[in-house]
């Protein structure tokens, strides 16, 4: 065959190729961090790091999200936390499953109309930054809890490695530089001394971030446990935080939270076994019923992101963002009708008024009738060990870098959490969302989130960990990556890459990522009747999966600074 043939195969090729992809409208990407025997994914390479070491030493899946919790909570302080909350989901490699809830609760001093002057208006900022809007932190009962149960290491061994980044420190990255440049009048403004993310001089990618006095609250975690941090010296110093800015939170709430083990809730989507949280989380609830609407839709044949695909999707986003507002909270103040909301004929019901070629404006569309009856600053982590045990955990301080109020002496930043009760019911939150009855404030009460950590089986064996943070887009990031893999088969990096969109009911409109959506799938959107918004980037997925081989695959999202480790 003479060079000139050569070349011309070679090209017929390569335009075979490509016309594929352009015909499914599939975007090309690369393959993911692949490992033979464990992974660990999140939104930080030192986190990860921290977690590949532990696995490597024999840790079990648990053992290594402890540790990446409290390596998160020093090097990824936008979000990674010990003065927040989250979910965690186990799947055990017998198929066992678990799932626990370290939500922030409202301190015993709040008060249903906390955020309103006297007129009943809502008072601006009140819930988001200042002392108010702080919720009992639950993150270090969690990890103990999770250790206790589940762990097999000791656990000084496993928050060591965070005492360490505290202080010896670590290089910051350019995303990290940027932040810490944006919010420096922030964090002056708000904390009565300047908290380790302020200096002199600008931030540059690289520069070596300590923190001392977030090291001696971890010593006292690894020396005291439990009491540690809810008890004793930095109790006391949470309370004086506290009364420094008018805040609620008494030694009292301290030592009385208690994070709770759930039964995760569980359905099928074409065969496979989706695990995820419940409430006090949307998450799981809202993912199942997304999942169930569209199961009876060949979305492979309507394709990844046409115009067809995308309508059922957000048709099925805004009726389920409808019955959020109306019916999840805390279970322990509320019945929430979950067997109900997932109910095949409910579920089918819900979509009676739906027209493949028209939207359907969210004025006409309340949640449904039940027969009987987060910033997008949240951070996630998905983990797999050598036995295929798993655990996916998402966490959050709510906004990005929460209150923004550092406890003073104690070198962490607060939540501010309170923000996403329902502040006054049909007022929108940070994100939008709008809330009902359920949701409205109440002592002692978790306010609904929307975290989704999520596992799947297939054919009863590990088959995906995954989970985002982004608030209010959580619940779709995470419903879209699911589809990504299931319907359009992709890799879990190309799944977790791949341009986003969101609707959730309010405001009217589907937002996607720039660049996204074709201007031919805009069109034919609009002229169904779609509003359609551009904005940054939606979610950041870190994922796992497990290939025909048995491999793994990690998708960190390059949205972020996130990395995917493994052996």
């Amino acid at each position: 065959m003479n060079r000139k043939l050569i070349l011309l195969t070679a090209f017929l090729l390569l335009a075979f190729i490509l016309f594929t992809f352009c015909r499914n409208n599939l975007p090309i990407s690369d393959t993911g961090v692949l490992a033979d025997d464990a992974m660990v994914v999140s939104a930080h390479p030192e986190a990860s790091k921290v977690g590949l070491e532990i696995l490597k030493n024999n840790g079990n899946a648990v053992d290594a999200a402890v540790a990446v919790e409290f390596a998160l909570a020093v090097c990824y302080p936008t979000a990674g936390n010990i003065g927040g909350g989250g979910f965690l989901v186990i799947r055990l490699q017998d198929g066992t499953t678990d799932a626990l809830d370290y939500r922030e609760i409202a301190p015993m001093k709040a008060s249903r109309d906390m955020y309103l002057d006297p007129d009943g208006t809502v008072i601006e900022n009140l819930s988001l930054f200042t002392h108010l809007a702080v919720g009992v932190p639950g993150t270090v009962d969690g990890m103990l809890k999770a250790h206790r149960k589940y762990g097999s290491l000791p656990f000084d061994q496993l928050i060591q490695p965070a005492i360490d980044l505290a202080l010896n420190g670590f290089p910051i990255t350019k995303m990290q530089a940027n932040q810490f440049n944006n919010l420096k009048e922030d964090f002056i403004r708000l904390n009565q001394s300047w908290p380790a993310f302020v200096k002199d001089t600008d931030w540059k990618e690289e520069d070596i971030l300590t923190q001392p006095a977030l090291a001696e609250t971890l010593i006292l975690i690894k020396e005291q446990g439990r009491a540690g941090f809810y008890e004793g010296v930095t109790a006391d110093r949470i309370v004086e935080e506290m009364k420094r800015g008018s805040g609620l939170i008494t030694h009292e709430d301290l030592k009385n939270y208690s994070s709770e083990w759930r039964k995760p809730v569980t359905g099928l989507y074409r065969g496979y076994k989706v695990i995820s949280i419940g409430p006090p989380s949307s998450g799981g609830v809202a993912l199942l019923q997304l999942l169930q609407m569209v199961e009876s839709f060949d979305l492979k044949k309507s394709g990844w992101q046409t115009a067809e695909t995308i309508h059922l999707m957000s048709e099925a986003e805004r009726r389920v963002y409808a019955d959020r507002s109306k019916y999840l909270g805390d279970p322990a103040f509320i019945v929430v009708p979950v067997n109900e909301l997932l109910d095949s004929s409910y579920l089918s019901a819900r979509l009676l008024d739906f027209n493949q070629h028209t939207a359907t404006p969210s004025s006409e569309i309340n949640a449904g009738k039940i027969i009987g009856f987060e910033s997008e600053e949240t951070t996630h982590y998905s983990i797999v060990d050598k036995d295929r045990n798993a655990v996916a955990a998402t966490t959050t301080i709510n906004n990005s870098y929460g209150s923004r109020i550092v406890v003073h002496d104690a070198g962490f930043i607060l939540n501010n959490e309170m923000d996403d009760f329902s502040i006054k019911p049909g007022v929108p939150n940070l994100y939008g969302l709008i809330g009902g009855e359920a949701n409205a404030i109440a002592p002692g009460k978790r306010m609904l989130s929307s975290m989704t950590p999520t596992i799947i089986e297939k054919n009863d064996e590990l088959f995906m960990v995954l989970g985002s943070p982004g608030g209010s887009t959580i619940i779709t990031s995470v419903f879209q990556t699911i589809l990504n893999v299931i319907d359009h088969e992709m890799g879990m990096q190309q799944a977790v890459s791949s341009p986003r969109f969101h609707h959730q009911w309010i405001p009217d409109e589907i937002v996607c990522e720039k660049d996204g959506i074709s201007q031919e799938v805009i069109k034919s959107l609009e002229a169904m009747g779609h509003k359609l918004r551009t904005r940054s980037s939606i979610g950041r997925v870190d994922a796992i999966l497990i290939l025909r081989d048995g491999r793994l695959e990690g998708g960190a999202d390059p949205r972020g600074d996130d990395t995917a480790k493994g052996f």
